[in-house]
């Protein structure tokens, strides 16, 4: 088999020391093993938002596509609903998908859609130099809150759990064997597949120090249990302190919503449109 070049002729221009490389090397060495066990890589289409997460899709020699600030979600949705032979993985800043985007991210995991949504969570507005998002700690000093935030962050993985992801998942881009494992695995799962990836930003939110000591990695724990799920979700609260349990959190098989909408057609073949009572029917 030929050897696989996925880099392009892009600058990288993301500050030194940033967790976004991390999440590039990782992804490029999921796609690079999943096409040695049999993916065509130009199934793949890769999105991206507004924000320095955004700037993978320059960096990997795969279908591409920029959308816009919060609109991720959508984006991919409509991708999938086009050509579901495709594999479509979405790829958002936590500004961007937990702020601008939030709604279409719980949209996306309450219809089940068969895609990918990998969130470089660094907890800051990075591009912009350091304003808080919805993931920063309380107290959070920035350009936007010098005197310190006032609001408690969110817990994503609480969010996706009541939305109805069938895969849910936390990782930290400084390990990158386990980022690589949950890649591949999310990325290969039938349903709404979602990575929340723990990325320092080293320029505005220097926290490799916390992660290196803090994270760890679950054992004994059962994915199919909903429960579980929520209590280990809970045990960090996205704050400056405590331990930060990384791996699935969760992973069910449920009928997706291309599979439902679809019914084996390719729209981007045909040009009919479905008949909306006979999906109701069919769901009943």
């Amino acid at each position: 088999m030929a050897e696989i070049n996925l880099e392009t002729y892009a600058e990288n221009t993301w500050c030194n020391g940033c967790g976004n490389f991390g999440i590039l090397y990782a992804f490029t060495q999921a796609l690079t093993e999943l096409s040695a066990e049999g993916l065509d890589l130009a199934n793949v289409v890769i999105a991206s938002g507004i924000g320095c997460h955004a700037k993978i899709v320059d960096y990997v020699n795969v279908n591409s596509f920029y959308s816009i600030h919060g609109r991720v979600p959508p984006t991919i949705t409509g991708i999938k609903l086009a050509n579901p032979h495709l594999v479509v993985i979405g790829f958002a800043g936590d500004g961007d998908a937990y702020g601008e985007g939030i709604s279409h991210l719980v949209m996306s995991a309450k219809r089940n859609i068969d895609v990918t949504m990998i969130v470089h969570n660094n907890r800051v507005y990075g591009l912009t130099t350091g304003q808080f998002t919805p993931t920063s700690p309380l107290g959070f000093r920035g350009r936007s809150t010098p005197r310190g935030s006032l609001e408690e962050p969110i817990n994503p993985l609480e969010i996706m759990l009541a939305s109805g992801a069938t895969f849910v998942a936390r990782c930290y881009s400084g390990k990158i064997d386990h980022l690589v494992d949950v890649m591949k695995q999310a990325i290969a799962h039938k349903g709404f597949a979602f990575i929340d990836v723990l990325q320092p930003c080293f320029t505005f939110f220097n926290t490799y120090k916390f992660y290196n000591k803090a994270t760890y990695l679950m054992e004994d724990h059962d994915p199919t249990d909903l429960e579980a799920a929520y209590r280990r979700a809970r045990e960090w609260q996205g704050q400056a302190d405590g331990k930060v349990p990384l791996g699935i959190f969760y992973r069910v098989t449920k009928p997706t919503f291309d599979e439902s909408v679809l019914r084996g057609r390719v729209p981007a073949g045909d040009r009919t449109i479905p008949d909306i009572t006979t999906i109701v029917d069919t769901r009943r």
